[in-house]
């Protein structure tokens, strides 16, 4: 599993015309499923997106976590992640997971962070071309695999 974990003043994902979910001062995550993906390495991945400091503290350090500020998270689908284009101009995605495995994984992942958080938790929609839109915080950009 590989996650882009964005610290954003806001953000929103737009299918269409509809807004799918919003936050205000929180995390975008943006989520790729490799094919051999696990619940354990799902639930680490929440685990530490919930524990992780990328928020400042009183004294402008990067000390405190999603859950110390009480932000929201985003979190959208994006298979591209595994994309491979070390060979030719068109990358491969043939290590990212088939959406009949991803899209399972990723709507445990919603439901993880929201059973074991009292966060906002909102999403994109898993296989939709959607329009991401965020205003970066720092920026402060993490990649995280398990």
């Amino acid at each position: 599993m590989k996650v882009v974990v964005q610290r954003v003043k806001s953000a929103s994902v737009t299918v269409g015309k509809e807004i799918t979910g919003a936050i205000e001062k929180g995390l975008l995550l943006l989520v790729g499923v490799h094919q051999e993906d696990t619940k354990e390495q799902m639930e680490w991945m929440c685990e530490k997106i919930l524990k992780v400091r990328v928020f400042e503290d009183e004294d402008g350090k990067m000390n405190r976590s999603i859950t110390d500020v009480r932000g929201g998270i985003l979190v959208v689908s994006q298979f591209t992640l595994y994309g491979d284009a070390k060979k030719g101009t068109r990358p491969s995605y043939i290590e990212a997971a088939r959406p009949e495995k991803a899209e399972p994984m990723y709507e445990d992942m919603v439901t993880y962070l929201k059973e074991h958080s009292d966060l906002d938790i909102q999403t994109g929609k898993f296989a939709a071309m959607m329009d991401v839109e965020l205003v970066n915080d720092g920026p402060v950009t993490l990649i995280l695999e398990k």
